[in-house]
């Protein structure tokens, strides 16, 4: 700054400016949301400031007036319209009051100190900003967190104690059991020592940097922990076995995966172990590691040697392309882990959403766990027949997929697993009678055959990428005095599903409940599928207390930014779209919906207590902002039929032989912010017999996040976007990871209460396991941390290992 424009009459006038530039924007903006029958604050709001921009550059001690209105203004109508939110107040009141202070400083208070009693006016509005801002502050403080909630009532008991066995100490499966609750009976960590928690070893998978020429890979695995050896996967496919002591590579299987066509989003989130009990203790793969790869093959490594298994398949690998007629690189593979199941492995896979009518078929099949020979297929389309198709045939394309993880009974020897939605995702008048049946739901299969035992349907007419993810997880509750084999499913929809796993019946009340009409698919369904009896994640209401209409409502009042300004943008937004509640029916005018196509629930489920029967519930609240695309515009958009690219999540996807191509984006605001206000990302622990909230809490705070990108480095709980999921142990604790953050954090699992954090180097955006060492008999907590492209949290290969300081 030169020497002319540091003269209290040059400052002046440059603070004048900022205020009538602000102003006008607020004005015109605000006139247009006026228009749409929005807030009128703006308008007034922009009069004001724009006013006190002419009276400073005017010298008028009215501008002091003039603005002092205009924060009263600001602040009545904040405490008015919300919760006494940090992040909420932050939006609305940091840059009125930040450009306010400016009046006060000396330099340009010399500039309008002329008029009447100026100097006294001046120490009123000192003393008037300064004591709104303690007021505001000690208010924040006393009212602490709106989202947060413990209940009154007692903690839970134990209700169905299970007995201690060896193999508690390790974890074999992806949920560390069959069922896939998370849940670890291991008690050398408890809320009392958890802050001794140390960093006992630390192992890089190699897949960074990231190869000349290929895209980033996400690490989401959970590993396996079986004897003395962990098992896992990296980014790239590789297979790994580490002591479980000391983290030491023991050995390495490359599985080299042709990566054409695939997107930056492939991952690999576990391994399967199988130990063949028709074999020999000392035979050649008698104990085996399953893995499936982004290019489609399924692969048996040896678990003590990491070599192929010779018997299986063809040295040791299953195409699964075959039957599956043309498929485009990288629009199928299988992402989640393999189950094993009555000596078959079982998989499903991922299909790129909103391509084509004509994408790979999203087939269930099972393999000879020893021999690798095909076993049966469930291709709904053809549900009695369980064969595998021969010469130019191939299974029904298009078809409902499932690529989350799987859970099983192996007693009653079913496998049950979230499926998807048929293909595309946002225009349904292609969809056949099959499809509108079996697509966005869970299925019940018999291992051994194949056959449909029953499914339930999550969506109706699926229009909103509402495919489940979540693994279902499988408890014994005990109800009214009877024990009720159960599978707890959580949904994008944010809707908590109970059900009978024997007969696929509700548990909990389901009801169809009427849904918004209109939009242009004429298939729309009139009612949808809600679990009334639990509490909703949805993020239209609070959960915690849904006739608080204030915080949980949603609608204009709910919309958030980092300034006034692009609060002011997502009101105009949100005001020029459609908005009828969580199923608004897709058209060419946009549509919000929420929660959004990253749940409610994703792939990180949730988890379960099954001794005091509380299921720990992670949930999503991202708004997205879409409309359809008429082909003949999609076509000059560059959005040609022929073109799907494989990329799903955000953008432009092709929805090739439909009518319509579709924009999916999440609401932002010009700063690159969610327009909606924070939390997006929060756990809640429910006891699964009285369908209660026992408490509520955000996950992770703003310390890696920040408008633009840039990080704000300010611990302050803000409860980031998420991916991944949890666990919790017997002794009380509930570790997860899972925020845009790169912490990893122990919960006190009967409070939500954080007891421990340790800051990493990358995200953990994936889910935690435990386990004890035989070697030291000591219990460790493994995370992966490999940050999210979506989260855009920092990328890395790290696999981290902790365990109490002695």
């Amino acid at each position: 700054m030169n020497d002319n424009l540091r003269s209290p009459s040059k400052i002046a006038y440059l603070v004048a400016v900022i205020y009538v530039v602000f102003g006008l924007a607020m004005l015109i903006g605000g006139i247009q949301l006026v228009m749409l029958s929005g807030s009128p604050y703006f308008v007034i709001a922009g009069f004001l400031i724009t006013l006190s921009g002419f009276f400073l550059w005017r010298r008028s001690t009215l501008v002091i007036w003039t603005y002092s209105i205009y924060l009263l203004l600001t602040l009545v109508w904040t405490l008015l319209q919300t919760e006494i939110d940090f992040w909420i107040y932050l939006g609305r009141l940091a840059l009125p009051f930040g450009l306010g202070v400016l009046l006060l400083l000396p330099m340009v208070r010399q500039h309008y100190n002329n008029g009447p009693n100026a100097k006294k006016i001046g120490r009123v509005a000192t003393a008037g900003f300064s004591l709104s801002l303690i007021v505001i502050a000690i208010i924040g403080f006393i009212n602490g967190d709106p989202a947060k909630y413990v209940s009154k009532d007692q903690f839970p008991d134990v209700k169905n104690k299970l007995p201690d066995e060896k193999e508690d100490q390790d974890w074999v499966d992806y949920g560390n059991d069959k069922a896939g609750t998370k849940y670890s009976k291991l008690t050398q960590i408890t809320p009392e020592n958890v802050n001794k928690l140390k960093v006992a070893w630390m192992y890089r998978t190699g897949d960074y940097p990231v190869p000349k020429g290929q895209k980033t890979r996400r690490l989401e695995v959970t590993p396996l922990k079986v004897d003395d050896s962990l098992y896992l996967c990296s980014a790239r496919n590789d297979i790994i076995a580490l002591d479980a002591e000391t983290g030491q590579e023991k050995w390495r299987y490359y599985s080299k995966p042709n990566l054409k066509g695939v997107t930056g989003s492939a991952a690999c989130r576990g391994v399967a172990y199988y130990k063949a009990p028709e074999l020999a203790a000392n035979a050649e793969c008698s104990e085996r590691i399953f893995t499936a790869t982004v290019d489609a093959r399924l692969i048996a490594i040896d678990a003590k040697t990491g070599k192929a298994c010779s018997d299986f398949g063809q040295n040791g690998v299953v195409d699964l392309k075959r039957g599956m007629g043309k498929v485009i690189p990288g629009y199928y593979y299988v992402s989640s882990a393999p189950q094993v199941v009555r000596g078959n492995v079982v998989l499903g896979g991922w299909v790129s959403d909103g391509q084509s009518v004509q994408e790979p078929a999203g087939v269930i099949r099972g393999f000879n766990a020893v021999t690798g020979k095909f076993a049966w297929a469930f291709d709904y389309a053809n549900p009695d027949d369980q064969s595998e198709p021969t010469g130019d045939n191939h299974y029904t394309r298009g078809t409902a997929n499932s690529w989350g993880p799987i859970s099983a009974d192996e007693k009653l020897g079913l496998v049950y697993l979230p499926i998807g939605n048929a293909t595309p995702d946002y225009f349904g008048t292609h969809r056949t009678e099959a499809d509108e049946k079996y697509s966005s739901g869970v299925f019940a299969i018999n291992a051994e055959t194949g056959k449909l035992d029953w499914h339930f349907q999550t969506t109706h007419h699926d229009l909103w990428d509402y495919d489940n993810g979540s693994q279902p997880t499988l408890v014994d509750l005990t109800l009214n005095g009877q024990n009720v084999p159960s599978m707890v499913l959580g949904s994008k929809r944010g809707q908590i599903y109970v059900l009978d796993r024997i007969t696929g019946k509700p548990v909990k009340k389901v009801e169809e409940v009427a849904v918004p009409q209109g939009g242009l698919d004429p298939k729309l369904a009139k009612t949808q599928p809600y679990s009334t009896e639990m509490p909703q994640f949805d993020g239209l209401r609070s959960a915690v207390n849904p006739e608080n209409n204030r915080w949980g409502v949603f609608g204009e009042s709910n919309m958030w930014g980092v300034t006034p300004l692009d609060e002011m943008y997502c009101r105009i937004k949100f005001k020029q779209a459609r908005f009828d509640g969580s199923m608004t029916p897709p058209d060419v005018t946009p549509y919000i919906q929420l929660p959004g196509s990253l749940g409610g629930q994703n792939w990180g489920g949730l988890t379960v207590d099954p001794e005091r029967q509380i299921a720990y519930i992670p949930y999503a609240r991202l708004a997205m902002y879409n409309y359809l695309i008429p082909r003949q515009q999609a076509n000059k958009m560059g959005i040609h039929p022929d073109t799907g690219r494989g990329e799903d999540v955000g953008g432009a996807v092709a929805q090739a032989g439909l009518d319509y191509a579709a924009s999916i984006a999440p609401f932002l605001s010009p700063l690159n912010a969610p327009c909606t206000a924070p939390p997006y990302g929060q756990l809640a622990a429910v006891d699964l017999q009285t369908n209660k909230i026992i408490w509520n809490a955000r996950i992770g705070t703003s310390h890696d996040t920040g408008p633009l990108g840039i990080k704000s480095h300010l611990d302050i709980p803000l409860g980031t976007q998420i991916a991944g999921g949890s666990l919790v142990t017997r002794s009380g604790l509930v570790f997860m990871g899972a925020a845009s953050e790169e912490a990893f954090r122990a919960f006190d699992a009967k409070t939500g209460k954080v007891i421990w954090k340790d800051r990493l180097l990358a995200a953990p955006n994936a889910t935690p396991m435990t386990y004890v060492s035989p070697k030291s008999n000591k219990q460790f907590v493994v995370i992966a941390a490999g940050g999210h492209t979506m989260l855009q949290t920092k990328p890395g290969d790290y696999i981290i290992a902790y365990t109490l300081e002695h």
